[in-house]
């Protein structure tokens, strides 16, 4: 099944299906509902963006790239949010959406760091060129 990769802003209406599958290594999917209604992040300051992969116009999978908040170092990027339905894992989803990820990072920050617990997770940052690090804040970097 073919997908779209696109820029997407949350809405409870779109991310209602992947809301409703929230599993224990997409919680932090509440936290992106939660902060978003809150004004805290809205993925709107300079080089900022959310993007979604929708199937049949249906989002499927989100993620986002933000200042890293854990660290004000300029150009410091912090990947968030990435999560794929599980229905539509091994369709090759993760894997575009972070290929686009960045791609799109690549004009406003110079190092994307995220946090994986998820070992599949970590195989594909890794394949894509993040190295594993153990830091308090994250597992993964990669030098753009």
């Amino acid at each position: 099944m073919t997908f779209e990769i696109r820029p997407t802003l949350f809405s409870s209406e779109d991310f209602a299906p992947l809301m409703r599958k929230v599993e224990p290594d997409g919680q932090f999917l509440l936290r992106l509902r939660d902060e978003w209604e809150r004004g805290e992040t809205r993925f709107d300051r300079p080089g900022e963006f959310l993007l979604g992969a929708y199937q049949e116009g249906r989002l499927v999978a989100t993620a986002g790239v933000t200042h890293d908040p854990y660290d004000p170092a300029a150009g410091l990027g912090r990947v968030r949010h990435v999560f794929v339905l599980r229905a539509c894992r091994g369709q090759g989803i993760g894997r575009a959406l972070m290929t686009a990820i960045i791609d799109r990072a690549r004009s406003g920050f110079a190092l994307l760091r995220l946090r994986t617990s998820n070992p599949e997770a970590a195989r594909l940052y890794e394949s894509l060129g993040f190295v594993p690090l153990e830091q308090p804040n994250e597992t993964h970097r990669l030098v753009l």
